[in-house]
């Protein structure tokens, strides 16, 4: 019985040589590459740059990568983009990459450029500015542009 019982583990370490690259391989493929200048955002740890709250709702959730420095900046809500960019002189510079959550990716988050996407007003966002991302157009979805001139218009 030893006999046999020191085979089985000598078999079940030779696989797990084997798998262990395998697995290593497979775990690489659920973890979604960022777009370029982004930063892994630590879910209810990191605050948004605008109002200090902390980043937990991930259907919301917004990056920009700009300025002088090239800097990565973490947002809570497009609101708090759309005004922060307002005071900075490069906010409407090409180069400045922003980036929203689609609000429909679920726990993993799937990145869209935010000048791209499309926006669906009615939603309950953190800061109450109250619009989601989408990749495609909805009845009713508004541009990045006629987003922007909705949140400027309520002035918080």
């Amino acid at each position: 019985m030893r006999a046999s019982r020191r085979r089985f583990l000598i078999e079940l370490a030779a696989a797990g040589f084997v798998l262990t690259p395998l697995a290593g391989a497979l775990s690489g493929c659920s973890r979604r590459e960022l777009p370029e200048g982004m930063a892994e955002i630590k879910w209810d740890r990191d605050t948004c740059v605008r109002c200090s709250m902390v980043i937990s709702d991930r259907r919301f959730a917004a990056q920009v990568h700009g300025g002088p420095k090239k800097q990565t900046f973490k947002f809570d809500d497009m609101g708090c983009v759309v005004f922060w960019l307002k005071s900075r002189e490069w906010g409407n510079e090409a180069a400045t990459k922003i980036w929203v959550a689609d609000s429909g990716g679920g726990d993993e988050v799937a990145w869209l450029d935010a000048r791209q996407a499309r926006y669906v007003g009615g939603r309950v966002s953190p800061m109450g500015y109250n619009f989601a991302a989408v990749r495609g157009a909805l009845p009713g979805s508004l541009d990045f542009t006629d987003m922007r001139q909705h949140i400027l218009a309520k002035g918080k």
